[in-house]
């Protein structure tokens, strides 16, 4: 992914270029800086995303994303690829990013109420106020103000035999891979779930060498299932065994690029945190499962849902991707100057994903059966044991979440929690192993007031 950085004023180079500072890790393979009109815009991006585009956008925009599409509505809509463009128009600076919000975006005003934006928060903090993240589908330019272009729907169920609709999701799948890799070196992460498995059997014909890469504490369940799934695809395996002290090294790192102190974010993001840090010894471009477990997860809690609740929470999810699966992708990768790709979240698969009825994503005659459909479409790929997910969170298989929350109950007392739950915007922190993330994040970013551009869940999980 590059970096971009800007501000609706001319003459800011000086502070653009600081901007641009403060995500340097973003890009160093070429930056520029444009000032027309009343704009100053700024880019910094890897040699994978330096791909020919268009002079109307080598003189007028910059952005994040290997193809950005023309800055016209129609172009925005019609573009299936992740973007965040910012771009001078006659009307001033139009800014856009992708359906899904694959590319991240953040904005707000300086103090003489000029809109500014990056991509990522710390870039924003000493030049506007009010930051918020920019919604993904979405466009704004100062005389229209903000417009949707997509919007995740459900689409009519498919009304076709499963082995009809396996077959095209299968099709859908391989081209989405096909579309994120090369032929080359590729990486992938491996894990406990059939989602990743799937991506790497898909890849792994089409590659000269596939590399894949699993994190966990000795002895846990995504090391067995990952080394057992590297075997039988003949992959380069690289399996990272961790202890206490090698969970908690990269925490500071891991929260100053994740901008967040959100538990379930910061446990997940730690692992795959580690496994790009080693994938690029090896490649450029690594693949992740992110949004396959919102599309194709288990309902192993509820009873049979009522017709279309299955749908509601599949949708509704998606909407949130942006913020927790992709966030955790990029500001994993992007340090590391890796490129994360996400197949399961290629617009194309996701919206067929949608088509599909309810019963058939996670349930097959009434019983739970995680991802029943994914694994009829890759059944001819993998032995069934390796298309059957532990069904645990992401963080619970590899056994890091475990030794987070035992470390925080050590570090913080019970007196101490209690003191500090509350932070200057109000928010009441959950537990202690969140109390240990502020306390790293306030470090790093100082004990602002606004947060409102950051997620957070609602009950953290510190259990587990």
């Amino acid at each position: 992914m590059a970096g971009i950085a800007g501000i609706a004023a001319r003459k800011k180079t000086d502070q653009v270029k600081r901007m641009l500072e403060k995500i340097s890790y973003r890009g160093d393979s070429g930056a520029k800086i444009i000032e027309r009109h009343d704009s100053t815009l700024g880019a910094v991006w890897l040699e994978a995303e330096a791909e020919p585009t268009p002079r109307v956008l080598q003189e007028r925009a910059v952005w994040d994303g290997g193809r950005p599409p023309l800055p016209k509505h129609t172009a925005l809509e019609q573009e299936r690829s992740p973007f965040a463009l910012t771009a001078v128009t006659s009307d001033g600076m139009l800014l856009a990013r992708d359906a899904l919000g694959a590319c991240p975006l953040y904005y707000g005003r300086t103090a003489e109420g000029s809109m500014c934006f990056a991509s990522e928060v710390k870039a924003l903090l000493e030049v506007a106020e009010d930051i918020r993240e920019f919604p993904p589908g979405t466009s704004y330019d100062s005389q229209e103000g903000f417009q949707t272009f997509f919007a995740p729907e459900q689409e009519p169920d498919l009304d076709q035999a499963p082995e009809e609709i396996a077959a095209q999701l299968r099709s859908k799948l391989e081209k989405a891979v096909s579309r994120q890799t090369g032929t080359g070196e590729l990486g992938c992460w491996l894990s406990g779930h059939s989602a990743s498995n799937s991506l790497a059997a898909i890849a792994r014909p089409n590659v000269e060498e596939l590399h894949t890469f699993a994190v966990g504490t000795p002895g846990t369940p995504d090391l067995d299932y990952a080394q057992r799934a590297a075997s039988l695809l003949q992959a380069e395996h690289h399996e990272i065994t961790v202890t206490l002290d090698e969970v908690l090294a990269p925490l500071p790192a891991v929260i100053w690029y994740l901008e967040s102190f959100d538990v379930p974010l910061v446990r997940s993001s730690v692992t795959r945190f580690l496994a790009a840090k080693r994938a690029a010894d090896y490649v450029d471009i690594m693949l992740f499962d992110e949004g396959a477990k919102e599309l194709f997860g288990s309902n192993a809690t509820l009873d049979e849902p009522p017709p279309g609740q299955s749908v509601d929470q599949t949708v509704d999810s998606a909407q949130r991707l942006y913020d927790s699966a992709l966030q955790r992708v990029d500001r994993c990768t992007v340090p590391h100057g890796l490129v994360g790709h996400t197949p399961f979240l290629d617009l194309d698969f996701f919206e067929f994903s949608l088509s599909i009825p309810p019963e058939l994503r996670a349930r097959q005659g009434g019983v739970t059966a995680d991802a029943w459909i994914l694994r009829q479409a890759l059944a001819y790929l993998l032995p069934e044991e390796l298309l059957r997910s532990t069904d645990t969170d992401m963080w619970c298989g590899a056994g890091v979440g475990f030794l987070l929350a035992l470390s925080a109950e050590d570090q913080i007392t019970d007196q101490e929690f209690y003191r500090e739950r509350v932070l200057p915007n109000g928010w009441k922190l959950h537990d202690k192993e969140e109390l240990m993330y502020y306390r790293i994040f306030r470090e790093r970013f100082g004990e602002l007031d606004d947060l409102s551009w950051m997620r957070r869940t609602e009950q953290a999980n510190s259990t587990t």
